[in-house]
């Protein structure tokens, strides 16, 4: 397991100085009325000037000072705590999120008695970085690994720690997601990244908008950050941005600027577990692909799944398309359109089979493999419509189903019910980014005949009488 940093004398003197001279002779309860209302460290010591506890605080003197109150000496919890106390001293921070890290540091390296004893049996959280991936990942969790990590912590509290993740993601922007994201694999280049990509709290390195060397300068800036060593990294990313200007490279000096300027502005109003933001739902393909071997029984992981959809135009003229992932990855490729031939007006079950039918005939003409899995857009008429197509035309089908939009069902031939997954399942969210993909590539499609139904054969567009 790969220990954090100890606490270095950079950090103490970049947090702030212990408490003044003229208050050590003072009782612990005297001498914490002295204390900075600020954000800080305390450390409670016992006779022999050993330290037994350590905490945090947003306000330094009330907290530090609710030790010596009646609730504390008869808590069960730290009424023994509070009989040990014969001084106390304190370091500033900058910030509640400095001060959690502080606390983080120092129970690592001194291992305070009673910080282990009340802990009420419950396994303490960390903060872990991965470091043998691409794009190492950030994480929570209470059973860290042994190797291939970074790791930071004991911290005290889950709430606070999950807070600190969020607010440290807003600046540093890395990912915190499971994704198994490798730099020379393109096909992530079609990948779509969750919310955090869109409010820019992560950099999406999982759709290839970021350059490994570029997140791992991220993730080094980071660790210095959590190392302590805030005031340097804020010296280093001023260089960089003004080098970065002098190179005209401004959208990179930018960036650096308004980074600074977040770390400098760290200070934070309420409690950290207020800034712990919900899950993000992001699509994990492997878990996806797990999900969907199981709640469907297959043999295998769909490997290779397809997605059709139908879209009408203006005029009755009707459309389709289908999409193809591989490993659970758009795999673009593979995507086909079609213009419906066969059918006049409005009418989905006859798109559909048309669709079906010029697909795997082709497929088994040219003696190409079947998808492992074919999704439908639709409810259980749609399914219906296709499954008596492959009879029809005398071709053994795929594993098919269908996903009906509204209540996110899956309906699979021969079961009258369909499967209701919870909505945050990885399967149902696979299925989910193959549908929509689908239906964005028919739209697309839908788009381009309709824009070239403006324009005539020379690009003018025509004049309306």
């Amino acid at each position: 397991m790969t220990d954090p940093s100890p606490l270095s004398d950079e950090t103490a003197s970049d947090a702030g100085a212990p408490a003044d001279d003229n208050a050590e002779a003072l009782p612990p309860r005297e001498k914490v009325r002295k204390f900075p209302t600020g954000p800080g460290v305390y450390l409670m010591k016992d006779d022999q000037a050993r330290v037994i506890y350590v905490g945090k605080a947003v306000n330094l003197r009330n907290r530090a000072g609710s030790y010596f109150n009646k609730a504390a000496e008869t808590d069960r919890r730290t009424a023994e705590l509070v009989t040990e106390i014969a001084d106390l001293d304190y370091i500033e921070t900058d910030s509640e999120v400095d001060a959690l890290l502080m606390e983080a540091r120092l129970i690592k390296d001194i291992q305070p008695r009673f910080n282990n004893l009340l802990k009420d049996d419950k396994t303490f959280p960390y903060l872990q970085i991965t470091t043998r991936e691409d794009f190492p990942r950030v994480e929570f969790t209470r059973t860290p690994e042994t190797k291939g990590v970074r790791l930071y912590g004991p911290f005290t509290s889950a709430g606070q720690l999950r807070g600190t993740i969020a607010v440290l993601q807003k600046i540093f922007r890395f990912r915190t997601c499971t994704l198994d994201i490798e730099e020379n694999d393109e096909r992530w280049r079609w990948f779509r990244p969750c919310l955090l990509a869109s409010i820019n709290q992560c950099t999406a390195p999982c759709n290839m908008r970021i350059s490994k060397e570029d997140y791992k300068q991220d993730i080094r800036r980071l660790r210095m950050f959590l190392d302590g060593k805030k005031d340097r990294l804020l010296k280093d990313m001023q260089k960089e941005m003004v080098a970065a200007s002098k190179e005209l490279l401004f959208e990179k000096a930018a960036r650096l600027r308004d980074d600074i300027e977040q770390l400098k502005t760290l200070n934070l109003r309420g409690d950290l577990e207020d800034h712990a933001q919900p899950e993000v739902f992001y699509v994990d393909p492997r878990k996806g692909l797990t999900g969907l071997k199981q709640v469907l029984k297959l043999k295998e992981l769909p490997r290779v799944i397809e997605g059709i959809d139908i879209a009408h135009l203006q005029g009755g003229e009707t459309v389709a398309s289908l999409v193809q992932f591989i490993d659970g990855l758009p795999f673009k490729h593979g995507y086909r359109r079609y213009k419906i031939n066969s059918v006049e007006g409005v009418d989905d079950f006859a798109s559909m089979r048309e669709v079906v039918t010029r697909r795997f005939r082709r497929l088994e003409q040219e003696s190409e493999a079947f998808p492992d899995l074919l999704l439908i857009d639709g409810g259980k008429g749609q399914l219906n419509a296709v499954m008596e197509t492959f009879e029809a035309i005398g071709i053994t089908p795929p594993t098919t189903i269908s996903l009906a939009k509204r209540e996110e069902e899956i309906y699979v031939p021969g079961q009258s019910d369909p499967h209701r997954l919870s909505r945050h399942s990885f399967a149902l969210r696979l299925l989910q980014y193959v549908r929509d993909e689908s239906h964005r590539f028919a739209q697309h499609y839908h788009h381009m005949l309709r824009q070239k139904a403006t324009f005539d054969g020379t690009g003018k567009k025509r004049r309306r009488r």
